[in-house]
Parts: C-alpha cells; sequence; structure tokens
C-alpha cells in the first residue's frame, strides 16, 4: 500500500528569489526548503499537485497542514517559542564598564580614551548596586563581561564584583560565566591565578599581522600587537589553553589582508575568528572617512576570508568562521544561541543590560557608545534602578516597539524575518530615529546579504561544507562577547 499525505491548510511562509533556477522558501518555524519557480507557484495554489515526496517534506517543515490540522498549528506554536526562548527568558548577558581609561588610541573605538580615573569610573557604591540589579533577572545563566576602557587598569573593581557576585550566587544559584574583554596588556600572573580559581575567561582584540593590528590599535611605543599576543600567553600558561579568545575588526586597511588574517588566527592556535565589520557608533563614525568601506568591498572582503578558513578545515586544521556559525545556527537549528542583534523583539534591554561608568543603565553596548558622543536617547535608567523600573522605561517601551519583525515595514514580508529582526539601536545610530524603515539600515543590508549568500551555498553544498555548516550551527561554548 502506497503511502499518503492529504493536503490541508497552505501555512504562511515568506519567499526569497536566490536566481532564476531556485526559490528559497521559510516557514514561520524557520525550517527552509528549495523550490523551483515552478514549485513555489503550484504550491500557493494547487499543492496537493506536488510530488508526494515534496508533500511530506513540505508539511514536515510547516509549510502546509495535513487533515487534521490542530497538532500541526500547535507543534508550530511550540516550535516559534523555542526560537524566541533565548530573548523572552530574561537578561542573561550582562555588562559592567568599570571605567573608561584605556592606553590605546583606536580610531574605530566607539567610545572616547581617558588615561585618566577621575569621573571615568564607577564607584565601590555602584558595582554592589549593579550586582543587586544582576540577580534580579529571570535568567537561569548569566553570562557577567567586564569592559571598558581597559577594565584591567581598575582589577580591584572586577574583584570586588565578582566576589560579590560569587557571594550573592550561594543563595541565588545560578549557573555563572565571567568574560573580560580587554588589550591584556596590564595582565599578571596574579591576576591570572584570581581568573583561573573563579573561572573567568578572556576575550582581546586580534585585527591580524604585526603591522595590520598596530596600525589599527596604536600605541607610543608602536608594540601593541607583541603585547598583546605576550598577554595571551601569559594567560593560557597559567589558566589553560582555551582561556582567551579573540576577535577582529575589520577596518579600510584589513581590505587588503583577508587571507593573512585568518593565517594570524591560525598561527597563534585560535580555533574560531569572528570577521566582524565596523561599527559606526560613537567616535569610530567621526573616522568613517578613514576608516570605512561600502557593502560590496566588505562582502568581496569576507568571502575571501571565509574561503581560506574553510581551506584550514579542508586540511584538517579546525577554524570556526563566528559569523558564518551564526546565520548557520539560525537556519539549520531550531533552537537560537541568542546573539543580541538578530532578535525580535530586540535583544538589547531584553537580553543584554550594560552598567556603565557614568551611573547610568544601557540597553546594550552600542547604546553606551552613542552616549559618548552626546546622543544619551537610550538610557534606560540609573545605576540602583530596579530591572521592573529599567524594563518599564519609555526608552524601553519604543525599543520593544519598533524590534518586531512580523509587524515592522519592509520586514513582515522577508523571507528571513524568523531569523532576524529591526536593529532600533542601530536604527538611531545611523538616523537618528530608532522607528526608521529597517530596509534602509544597514543593519538590514549586511544581514540580508549574508542570509542570501548562505542559503546560495547550501543550495549547491557538498557533503564536507555540510558537515562543517551542521557543526557550526550548534557552537559549543558559544559567546556574545
Amino acid at each position: 500500500m502506497s503511502a499518503s499525505f492529504v493536503v490541508g491548510s497552505l501555512l504562511p511562509f515568506g519567499f526569497h528569489r536566490l536566481d532564476g533556477q531556485s526559490v528559497v522558501a521559510v516557514s514561520a518555524a524557520g525550517d527552509h526548503t528549495f523550490l523551483t519557480p515552478q514549485e513555489l507557484s503550484i504550491l500557493v495554489q494547487t499543492p496537493e499537485k506536488l510530488e508526494l515526496k515534496k508533500r511530506a517534506e513540505l508539511q514536515s517543515k510547516f509549510f502546509l497542514t495535513g487533515k487534521n490540522s490542530f497538532g500541526t498549528i500547535e507543534l508550530l506554536r511550540s516550535r516559534i517559542a523555542a526560537r524566541k526562548e533565548t530573548v523572552l527568558a530574561g537578561q542573561s548577558l550582562h555588562i559592567i564598564v568599570p571605567t573608561l581609561q584605556c592606553e590605546h588610541s583606536c580610531q574605530y573605538c566607539q567610545v572616547s580614551r581617558r588615561l585618566d580615573d577621575v569621573g571615568h569610573s564607577m564607584t565601590p557604591a555602584q558595582i554592589d548596586a549593579t550586582c543587586e540589579t544582576i540577580f534580579q533577572s529571570q535568567a537561569n545563566a548569566l553570562t557577567i563581561e567586564f569592559q571598558g576602557g581597559d577594565p584591567l587598569l581598575r582589577f580591584d573593581l572586577i574583584q570586588r564584583a565578582i566576589d560579590l557576585i560569587q557571594k550573592m550566587n550561594f543563595d541565588h544559584k545560578r549557573r555563572i560565566r565571567f568574560v573580560i574583554a580587554s588589550t591584556l596588556h596590564q595582565l599578571t600572573s596574579e591576576m591570572c591565578e584570581y581568573f583561573r580559581s573563579n573561572q573567568v575567561y578572556l576575550s582581546t582584540s586580534l585585527d591580524g599581522p604585526a603591522a595590520l593590528h598596530n596600525k589599527n590599535r596604536p600605541l607610543p611605543s608602536r608594540d601593541s600587537h607583541a603585547r598583546t599576543l605576550a598577554g595571551i600567553e601569559l594567560a593560557r600558561r597559567i589558566m589553560g589553553p582555551q582561556a582567551v579568545a579573540a576577535l577582529m575588526t575589520t577596518t579600510k586597511a584589513s581590505l587588503e589582508y583577508p587571507e593573512a588574517i585568518v593565517d594570524e588566527y591560525v598561527k597563534h592556535g585560535f580555533t574560531e575568528i569572528f570577521m566582524r565589520p565596523l561599527s559606526l557608533y560613537g567616535f569610530a563614525k567621526r573616522n568613517i572617512k578613514s576608516l570605512g568601506y561600502t557593502l560590496p568591498e566588505f562582502t568581496s572582503f569576507y568571502q575571501k576570508a571565509l574561503h581560506r578558513v574553510l581551506e584550514w578545515n579542508a586540511r584538517g586544521t579546525e577554524l570556526r568562521e563566528g559569523t558564518a556559525a551564526l546565520i548557520f545556527n539560525k537556519i539549520l537549528s531550531p533552537f537560537d544561541a541568542g546573539y543580541v542583534d538578530l532578535q525580535s523583539p530586540t535583544g538589547s534591554g531584553l537580553a543584554v543590560l550594560v552598567y556603565n561608568y557614568d551611573g547610568y543603565v544601557y540597553p546594550s553596548d552600542e547604546a553606551r557608545m552613542l552616549a559618548e558622543t552626546g546622543d544619551c536617547s537610550l538610557r534606560l535608567g540609573c545605576i540602583g534602578d530596579s530591572l521592573t523600573q529599567l524594563m518599564t522605561s519609555p526608552v524601553m517601551r519604543q525599543l520593544i516597539e519598533t524590534s518586531i519583525s512580523t509587524q515592522a515595514v519592509g520586514c513582515e514580508t522577508c523571507a528571513f524575518n524568523s531569523f532576524c529582526g529591526p536593529d532600533p539601536v542601530g536604527a538611531q545610530a545611523e538616523f537618528g530615529d530608532m522607528g526608521t524603515v529597517a530596509l534602509l539600515t544597514e543593519h538590514c543590508k549586511r544581514h540580508k546579504w549574508l542570509f542570501e549568500y548562505f542559503f546560495q551555498k547550501l543550495r549547491t553544498a557538498d557533503d564536507d561544507f555540510l558537515d562543517i555548516a551542521y557543526r557550526w550551527a550548534h557552537p559549543a561554548g558559544y559567546s556574545d562577547a
């Protein structure tokens, strides 16, 4: 007896034409399928005429219901809820900025450098109040990340926060992860011993080979690259080989060296590289003429760098590219890794909070960067305010209202809206208005290109590429840091 599938209702889905022969269709659950234009037409008009195998696939991926649709609809709701779990489970990432002090004068830095400590560091009382607010979050797992400036210049404040959080967690019993984002130039053996005993991870910047790194991240001594590598080596020796992660920022100077940048990460034993574009916030925006580039220039750079990453993997050297991993997680996994920038409603405020040296609380790292150049419109409140006060602030309500992908103009018909969402913080930075139509923003243009690019690659992928894609879709120890 041959199997049969009774076609019921057509469920909501979006589609995007990849080329003249292929369309990617995405269901409300975030499952995808590749169709010919002819199959798309049949699906919309007479789905019962599709081949049996294709109908079965489309029912399993929530494009079609069967004769009895109740169970399918309930399962679809569960799948959608699973994708929203990370942003609705409470603030899991808490960024503490103990100081704005830093020795570097990076042109692309989003915040103003300060060498003096007067008025540019948190007080002990603010550290204590921050820790109280952190535990008001309902999230079971908490990542506490220290940023700056260079937070190691105020190791005393870091230590105060970690000690207090560890003490408070005897009662709260949350899963705690500590991360410190630093140049590592101030790192000492004593710090490393303390970090090891408290399971603290380090994150640093490595922009590529010495000449490029030193150009992007200048010091008067012109040895930024060497000092960063020395910090990495010290941390690995005392804290373990996986103690330090690194990320790079792509500037105009980086565009000529995609392969060399990737090779630098392999050379120094990293298993992940994040080809991160320039963030045009704060003071970085002022230097756009010397640092910036067009989207086509970035995509060309990115494709060359990714190709190099894949070459290393083919040679047996494990290296994960962070941007690709994020996209694969979105389209190949039913469980979202929680990357803040691709949440709907926004992860800003709902998934992350920033407790800044200036005494204010911001919904994201980018929001506090805007404040450094005078745009303080995204302040949620003050350190010491309750989480309820912060979450019910007018700014937070507006952030949520402008970030619903199923309602925003242009997003509601986008095939990728189950993976993405408007970025109101980015819109504020780019246009001075959180409610700017998402299609106009750099955030939308870049991510739309990324989704289209990787769907194209998946459509024509061989087994080796698919193996990498599915492994990267479930990154072990994934971090927003």
